[in-house]
């Protein structure tokens, strides 16, 4: 059994467990599942914002404990104030180290956040609204054609918006008109390798009509730049600044130096006109 097996296996119990401590009805009494989401796609494409989606992330099944000190609402308000498009908040608690807590911390800033987490259960879309989520990721590697389609309708029902992560062409059917945005991950969940290059050779198949981001091992300017100009609008990005004593700090100086990239490189191809 694979990692990504492991964790849906344990997810499976967790959901049960949650249901009965806390029903549909009491989820949806909560205050935060009647508020209205932002727009993921809207965010991705401001030209005032960087298009990266931060991470707020502990650990991980490949890496261990990344950090265990920082605070989500520091780490998240600086964020918010550096440029992110969005913040990612992983939510799993077992492999992760994350909890819903840490995505209710998290919406104390206007910034749209995506639980990161491993859904497999439509009692976890009415779960991701009511602890403050704007976007909710499907996975496709763990669920069939017909649960995205099910979930994503679902969560557009109540307000939700859908990041489908796909690995490889055959999970391109996966993709439907109710999914708001497309990731590719480079990482391969069941091995955990990376590949960067994954990305361009998929994105190249996929829908001209999705709004499209790349995920996992992007750790430099010249990388986002690259992907930026082969058609991606977001770039998801977590280890490389939890695993710093202060990702906020290192999240503002990655977005600087981003900024200066971008204005050397215009200014590059304007003098060549």
């Amino acid at each position: 059994m694979n990692i990504l097996d492991t964790i849906i296996e344990r997810k499976k119990i967790e959901v049960e467990e949650r249901k009965r401590l806390k029903s549909f009805s009491e989820l949806e009494k909560m205050p935060l599942f009647k508020r209205k989401a932002y727009s993921f796609k809207d965010s991705l494409l401001d030209k005032s914002k960087t298009g990266i989606i931060a991470e707020f992330k502990r650990q991980s099944p490949s890496k261990g404990v990344i950090n265990n000190i920082s605070s989500v609402q520091d780490v998240v308000k600086d964020y918010a104030k550096s440029g992110a498009s969005a913040v990612s908040v992983l939510t799993d608690d077992r492999f992760f180290g994350g909890s819903l807590n840490d995505l209710m911390e998290a919406r104390n800033y206007d910034i749209p956040l995506l639980r990161k987490d491993f859904i497999i259960d439509e009692y976890q879309l009415i779960e991701s609204k009511a602890f403050g989520a704007d976007v909710i990721l499907l996975i496709a590697a763990c669920l069939s054609k017909e649960d995205v389609k099910n979930f994503s309708t679902f969560a557009k029902t109540i307000g939700l918006n859908v990041l489908l992560e796909i690995h490889n062409e055959d999970e391109l059917e996966h993709i439907c008109d109710e999914v708001d945005v497309v990731g590719i991950n480079n990482r391969d969940l069941k091995s955990f390798t990376v590949d960067l290059n994954h990305s361009i050779e998929l994105c190249k198949k996929l829908p001209s009509d999705k709004i499209k981001i790349s995920e996992s091992g992007i750790d430099d300017v010249k990388t986002i730049y690259f992907l930026r100009q082969n058609g991606f609008s977001g770039f998801l990005i977590g280890e490389k600044f939890m695993k710093e004593k202060n990702p906020g700090e290192a999240f503002t100086d990655f977005v600087k130096e981003l900024k200066n990239f971008n204005n050397t490189n215009v200014r590059a191809q304007f003098g060549k006109l």
